[in-house]
């Protein structure tokens, strides 16, 4: 059975379809979003908080700037679900879509984040290379398991299956 991956909506007469459009799109970008943005919270709060401040610390805020971190995250979970999630629920089986969001999700993922780092490596005065690593390994890895989880929520929530 051939697998539609194209970024367009899937055809009316596809069973899984039902709902395709915005409907697909919010759940997509619903689902994405609350499993990337707690990921990120555990990241950026717990787990690396001490690596970015030692690796950063003179360049980074007391605060961080909240508008443009909105606007970050609703670009990027924008990005994410429309070009990983979205394709990875048009594919047959839960399983199937998983894979297919997570492939897309890590290259979204390392793309958009090593262009952020590597930027930064070649206009800031003490961007690290080893800042850039961590943060297109993390970058590519949360994508694709954010892509991955969100795909498998649409799964269920949209199909009624797992």
């Amino acid at each position: 059975m051939p697998q539609n991956t194209s970024l367009s909506t899937p055809s009316g007469n596809d069973k899984h379809a039902r709902g395709a459009g915005v409907g697909w799109f919010l759940r997509a970008y619903l689902c994405v979003a609350l499993v990337f943005l707690a990921l990120d919270a555990l990241w950026l709060g717990w787990l690396a908080r001490g690596f970015y401040q030692a690796q950063l610390g003179p360049m980074l805020l007391a605060q961080p700037r909240l508008g443009a971190a909105l606007l970050f995250y609703l670009i990027y979970l924008f990005g994410l679900a429309y070009f990983c999630v979205l394709p990875g629920c048009r594919v047959g089986g839960a399983v199937e879509g998983m894979k297919q969001a997570a492939k897309r999700g890590v290259l979204f993922g390392v793309v958009a984040y090593a262009t952020y780092d590597l930027t930064n490596l070649a206009t800031l005065i003490g961007w690290t290379d080893r800042v850039v690593w961590v943060d297109v390994i993390w970058g590519g890895f949360e994508s694709a398991l954010a892509c991955a989880l969100a795909a498998a929520a649409c799964a269920w929530w949209g199909r009624g299956r797992p």
